[in-house]
């Protein structure tokens, strides 16, 4: 159904984008928080897209500024926001680095990125330096030991914890902590998807009725993509 003042949406379209609430069979969503689902998206593929591709899209796209031929460095790039940060990084032309296991590596490139580093095998500090963009979606001490591989000026931004400029000043780089940017840049991820300059990535799919073990799947930090909740 479509509220009587929304003018932007007609009764029956498929969209796609943000709730705010628990999960539920049923929910309601403000116009400006959702996008015309891109039509040769499924809606598991569709439902996979919105959280991560705005929280990556702000540090890579609008905090970041990435540009071509940087060197951009993404923790956890198999995950729910690294998948987006590797792509939306790629698609601005960077040279991008992610951190990922073992069994994840082959993945993580097959979605953009340049080199893959195997956290379990080295510390990536000891293997990779010079970088301009490091984009941190895991926390704990991944922005502690990231300060030695960025460039002088280099930044580093965090969507996992929170860091202060003072941090990144006393290392000599840049820091700051970064969000999930307006819903409004969906209509610009769907010309993306659209153009399958970046594809999304859809986890493993549980029902509703199998919340709990989605979430502690979650809380391993070891899934690939976004995880989905069918309704039916």
């Amino acid at each position: 159904m479509v509220g009587a003042d929304v003018t932007t949406l007609t009764q029956g379209q498929a969209v796609y984008g943000l709730v705010t609430g628990a999960y539920a069979e049923y929910a309601v969503a403000s116009a400006n928080d959702v996008a015309l689902k891109p039509a040769r998206l499924t809606f598991e593929q569709a439902a996979a897209v919105p959280m991560g591709a705005l929280t990556a899209w702000r540090p890579v796209i609008e905090d970041g500024k990435v540009q071509a031929g940087q060197r951009v460095l993404v923790h956890g790039a198999a995950g729910g926001v690294g998948v987006y940060a590797v792509q939306l990084a790629r698609w601005k032309g960077a040279h991008v680095i992610g951190t990922a296991s073992a069994g994840n590596s082959e993945f993580v490139r097959s979605i953009g990125a340049d080199t893959v580093i195997d956290y379990n095998v080295a510390p990536f500090e000891t293997v990779i330096h010079d970088v301009d963009v490091v984009v941190d979606t895991v926390g704990g001490d991944i922005p502690e030991r990231s300060w030695q591989v960025l460039r002088p000026n280099g930044l580093l931004i965090s969507v996992a914890t929170r860091l202060s400029p003072e941090a990144g000043q006393a290392h000599g780089v840049r820091a700051m902590s970064s969000g999930r940017a307006s819903p409004d840049k969906l209509s610009q991820i769907s010309e993306l998807l659209e153009s399958k300059q970046i594809t999304p990535v859809v986890g493993p799919i549980f029902s509703l009725a199998e919340a709990r073990q989605a979430h502690e799947l979650s809380q391993t930090g070891h899934g690939r993509g976004r995880i989905v909740l069918l309704t039916a």
